[in-house]
């Protein structure tokens, strides 16, 4: 089991080293074939390669109308992601508060499919490796600071990628005083918001997300939305209802509600310190406050 773990992990990063070198080529060759097509000079940086990547053009051409977008290596990662549907285990931070642990049972109603264990005194290279032997989808883990709740890590399993966010202003069902307007709680699979995650790391982050929910019935009543906002992504829970017909609709916040933030994104598992980092987040650099991580 160790050593296929350890090939499955050398494939999947020598995978990943391809998709920049194969999207540079890529790119090479629309700028050729875009410049052969509005009758422009090529490009001065190109004309070395200019013979190659015509020759290349041509056989493309002669096997399929039009060059192909270069695969994604997310297609790799999540590539079952149409094929069965999501296995979530919820888990803490050691000793977790009573505040922690009712934000984690709300979150289990709120990824179906998904359970919780307590994490009592086990390590994450054990939890990990449960959950590769069990067919685990996604292992999350929340962490908290003096009861309120302040971080969250989404790893997909078998090897990654790891998700790292903040948790800001935090609101649980029990923490809502109104219950009348509230919404009951459903089970039903969620339909999915996705707003303004349109930079190369926020279609990644948005990938990441949408995964950890199954393909909804079209008469799902329950709506999810992750919404992009200078980097904050909020998060919302509602269930609708049409007392009147379809042109009435009566929409109803569930919760629980909070704010996230991507701090850092890994190549790996959440217990593989060395794994390489796609992104990590830098505050403190003169241009961080011009800076859109996710979407504009």
């Amino acid at each position: 089991m160790i050593r296929r773990n350890q090939r499955m992990r050398r494939e999947y990063l020598y995978t990943k080293s391809l998709e920049g070198t194969e999207r540079a080529l890529f790119e090479k060759k629309r700028r050729i074939r875009q410049a052969l097509e509005e009758g422009k000079p090529i490009p001065t940086e190109l004309r070395n390669e200019e013979h190659e990547l015509r020759r290349q053009i041509d056989l493309e051409d002669q096997e399929r109308q039009g060059a192909a977008v270069p695969k994604s290596f997310v297609d790799n990662e999540y590539a079952t992601g149409t094929i069965r549907e999501p296995k979530i285990l919820l888990t803490t931070s050691r000793d977790p508060s009573a505040p922690l642990i009712q934000f984690v049972k709300e979150l289990k109603v709120v990824f179906p499919n998904s359970q919780r264990i307590n994490r009592g005194g086990q390590v994450l290279s054990a939890i990990v490796e449960s959950c590769r032997s069990h067919d685990i989808t996604d292992l999350i883990l929340v962490h908290e600071h003096r009861g309120q709740p302040d971080g969250l890590v989404i790893s997909h399993l078998p090897q990654g990628p790891t998700a790292y966010f903040g948790l800001l202003n935090v609101v649980t069902r029990h923490d809502i005083k109104d219950r009348k307007t509230m919404g009951k709680m459903s089970e039903a699979y969620p339909h999915l918001i996705l707003d303004n995650f349109s930079t190369k790391i926020g279609e990644r982050t948005a990938t990441i997300l949408k995964h950890l929910f199954p393909v909804p019935k079209p008469d799902s009543k329950r709506i999810i939305t992750f919404a992009n906002r200078d980097d904050y992504i909020s998060f919302r829970h509602h269930v609708y209802e049409k007392p009147g017909g379809p042109k009435s609709i009566d929409l109803k916040e569930v919760g629980p509600r909070f704010e996230m933030r991507l701090y850092k994104l890994t190549l790996g598992t959440m217990e593989q310190n060395e794994a390489p980092c796609e992104f990590e987040l830098r505050p403190y650099i003169n241009t961080a406050k011009k800076q859109r991580t996710l979407g504009a």
